[in-house]
């Protein structure tokens, strides 16, 4: 394996922190499977790699869908011998609302993209990497600073990023066995669109609303890079890359 291209498999890769590790992987020598609900904004993020554009491959799917999970990997696995990285990224959120005045249908939608996406995508690479020769590969989480401090009105979103942690270190144990490594990144306000919002006022936890400082999506790829990039004798169980002065430490 250690002959061969490097492969990823990238949820989410159309936009934002999915579209920069896609490309930073892409730059780095990996053969990238992108995947996302979206066909056009994964070729988007294709034709962004450049020289590298060849070695992206776009797969539509929604990783909240069992059978549609089955066919991204798949199709990945009759292109590919083996799987050396998935990043769990695809992720939503719900409107920043009153937990009383959620619909179920708004909080179904959240757990069934950022978490049972995240396990299912998860089993599905655990058992490629089981299987392959030589065993075993990497698997990282996007997690979030919301994996250990909420915003208000987060519920949703912040309750399936708690689960993911569990999640991640439940495919860690289960993993060491198989030669499968598995961490987590909790990003702090990347510059994507999702986050537009924070450098105008974004609600605080007093009520009040104060602009947010946020950092280059760059620094965020950087660092999946550097967990991707080790042997697998070696993991980074969880990492937390944010802007320096957001409201995370003290935050609530």
């Amino acid at each position: 394996m250690t002959d061969l291209p490097k492969v990823a498999v990238v949820t989410g890769a159309g936009s934002g922190i999915g579209r920069a590790v896609s490309l930073a992987l892409l730059a780095a020598g990996y053969q990238v499977v992108l995947t996302g609900r979206r066909l056009p904004t994964l070729t988007e993020t294709a034709a962004l790699a450049g020289e590298h554009q060849t070695n992206a491959h776009t797969v539509a799917a929604d990783v909240s869908d069992p059978a549609s999970v089955s066919s991204l990997f798949a199709q990945a696995k009759a292109r590919f011998p083996h799987l050396d990285l998935l990043f769990n990224n695809a992720g939503s959120s719900a409107p920043a609302v009153p937990m009383d005045e959620l619909t179920y249908e708004q909080w179904k939608a959240v757990v069934d993209i950022n978490l049972t996406g995240v396990f299912l995508c998860t089993q599905a690479a655990f058992r490629w990497m089981k299987t392959q020769s030589p065993q075993g590969g990497r698997i990282i989480n996007n997690g979030s600073v919301s994996a250990h401090a909420p915003r208000p009105f987060s519920a949703p979103y912040s309750a399936t990023k708690h689960a993911v942690t569990g999640l991640t270190k439940s495919t860690s144990l289960d993993g060491r066995a198989h030669n499968i490594a598995c961490g987590q990144i909790d990003i702090g306000n990347a510059a994507t669109d999702m986050t537009t919002r924070m450098a105008q006022g974004i609600l605080q936890a007093n009520g009040s609303l104060m602009a947010e400082p946020r950092m280059d999506v760059q620094h965020v790829a950087n660092a999946v890079l550097h967990m991707a990039s080790l042997p697998l004798e070696a993991n980074v169980q969880f990492m937390t890359v944010m802007a320096t002065a957001m409201p995370f430490v003290g935050r609530g």
